[in-house]
């Protein structure tokens, strides 16, 4: 059934109430109206529990010589695939480099925010208690990651940056927005889709180990974020009317734009070019000349891209069907993410993450396996 109020819902575990309609929560019969879907991860939380504040987990006094090593391989760094390279000494290098990581580390940081209160939103209108109940854990791990990322950023660099208009605005618009569909969409896909690519291109390229180990603690739980966004993609996007399914894939594709084209650009960056003395609309022409749709596309080939990552959430959602899939297809080949399976970049790396956390909290066998969530839910 399509609500009237905007919120497309097939599936009552997902059937929503205003935020301030906390009457509906105290409906004798909704406690007993409990769905199943969620159970596995809610129960699997234990598996992947870490601290940020318990030296046993992740110590973040250990030391980074900021000045003279890259915090990532270089060689990644968009800035240093553009003529920008040729301005710059290696020391310049080295202060861009971390100085970018410093931007993209923040920008995790505020999305990881956005995160946090837009789950806690999430159990404000949900009136499932299954439902309720993983949103609950959901901003119990978005918590620890602001922690988390918060503690790196002050041991490398002492605060975060400002927000970007780009991202500040999504998840803005994200946290405050009453309708399930979009929070689900827009947070636990998009924004966790770019969010699982960043780690895993942190965890492959970083040189900081505090830093590696960082995304890999932090993925063990997004991997299990990413899974309640497909359950109900699973559940809604079959079942739902044209127009509704068309409504939700062209506001996708409305996302992505915006986010390919400003997450990143010179102009959101001027303090970094100020620092080592470039002019950013320089930098801008740079980028232009440099980064064609042909290279972007280039870039895309690398399992970790970010946008990849993104663009196979979609997909794999249902979310990018035949009408869209040309608008994609300007930047990555469609056909291969087509023929590859649902497991995502990130689920190996936060495999491992949870063996290692299962040893070290002292656990024995694992209540379930990232696998064996399916892609349904039982």
């Amino acid at each position: 059934m399509a609500k009237t109020d905007g919120n497309i819902t097939v599936d009552s575990a997902y059937e929503a109430v205003a935020p301030d309609d906390f009457a509906a929560m105290m409906d004798v019969d909704r406690y007993g109206q409990r769905s199943t879907a969620f159970n596995k991860i809610i129960s699997a939380t234990h598996d992947h529990f870490w601290d940020p504040m318990d030296t046993k987990y992740i110590d973040f006094s250990t030391p980074f010589d900021m000045e003279n090593e890259y915090l990532v391989d270089p060689a990644q760094n968009t800035d240093l695939k553009t003529a920008v390279k040729d301005k710059l000494d290696e020391k310049q290098k080295i202060k861009l480099v971390n100085l970018d990581v410093q931007w993209s580390l923040s920008s995790i940081l505020h999305g990881e925010a956005g995160a946090l209160a837009l789950s806690a939103s999430l159990c404000h209108i949900l009136k499932d208690p299954g439902a309720q109940e993983y949103a609950a854990n959901q901003t119990r791990e978005e918590a620890r990651h602001v922690a988390g990322f918060s503690n790196y950023i002050k041991a490398r660099w002492g605060k975060p940056v400002k927000v970007g208009p780009a991202l500040g605005d999504t998840v803005t618009e994200l946290v405050l927005s009453p309708l399930v569909w979009k929070k689900i969409v827009g947070m636990q896909m998009l924004i966790e889709g770019l969010a699982m690519g960043a780690f895993a291109t942190f965890y492959k390229n970083g040189r900081d180990p505090l830093m590696v180990q960082l995304m890999q603690l932090t993925m063990t739980d997004e991997a299990f974020h990413h899974k309640f966004g497909k359950i109900w993609a699973d559940r809604t996007i079959p079942n739902i009317a044209p127009a509704e399914r068309d409504m939700i894939e062209d506001w996708a594709w409305h996302v992505f734009q915006i986010l390919l084209y400003n997450l990143g650009s010179p102009e959101q960056k001027k303090h970094i070019y100020a620092a080592v003395g470039l002019d950013w609309e320089w930098v801008q022409g740079a980028f232009m000349e440099a980064l064609t749709d042909v290279n972007i596309r280039a870039e895309m080939q690398e399992s970790t891209n970010i946008f990849r990552v993104l663009i196979k959430t979609l997909l794999k959602a249902g979310i990018i069907t035949a009408r869209t899939a040309p608008n994609y297809a300007a930047f990555i080949d469609m056909r291969e993410l087509y023929a590859e399976s649902d497991r995502m970049v990130g689920d190996d790396i936060a495999e491992e993450g949870i063996k290692y956390l299962l040893k070290l909290n002292g656990q024995g066998a694992r209540a379930y396996s990232l696998e064996s969530m399916g892609s349904a839910a039982e």
